[in-house]
């Protein structure tokens, strides 16, 4: 008997460990300075994060996170984000922060189509140097449409 209560509370642990995840907010995210520093490669000046402690916590952690879909995937490329905001005001269109967007990085394809709220879970991955990708990064992700 002993070793089956051991056995269920292993098996619980391993189990919420495995499909636990941390609902993140925007306003979470948000937690973040930034200051302008020269790239060379591209001869211009980067916004460059200092990432709060709060958010350094949750490097490497799956987290969940809602917002809008955005698709600027080419014909060569996918490049998916979820921002804040709708397309008309995201970071890149409308003035946003770049701590209003978080790069998607999926496990499987995806059909989502931009402005559809989606959540999103993911690994999280912080990015303070490579200007070619976003400040946050979910890795592995997957989601699901919010109707």
């Amino acid at each position: 008997m002993r070793k089956f209560c051991l056995f269920i509370i292993v098996l619980f642990s391993v189990t919420s460990t495995l499909f636990s995840q941390k609902k993140v907010s925007w306003n979470d995210l948000a937690q973040v300075t930034f200051r302008n520093v020269y790239n060379v490669n591209y001869d211009d000046y980067f916004l460059k994060p200092t990432f709060d402690t709060s958010v350094e916590a949750l490097e490497g952690t799956k987290i969940k996170l809602t917002g809008y879909f955005l698709d600027f995937s080419s014909e060569d490329d996918q490049f998916f984000l979820l921002s804040r905001n709708p397309m008309s005001s995201c970071f890149f269109c409308g003035g946003s922060g770049p701590e209003s967007v978080v790069e998607v990085i999926f496990k499987n394809n995806t059909k989502y189509k931009t402005d559809q709220i989606v959540e999103i879970i993911g690994v999280l991955e912080l990015n303070d140097d490579d200007v070619d990708h976003c400040n946050y990064i979910l890795r592995d992700a997957i989601g699901r449409l919010i109707e």
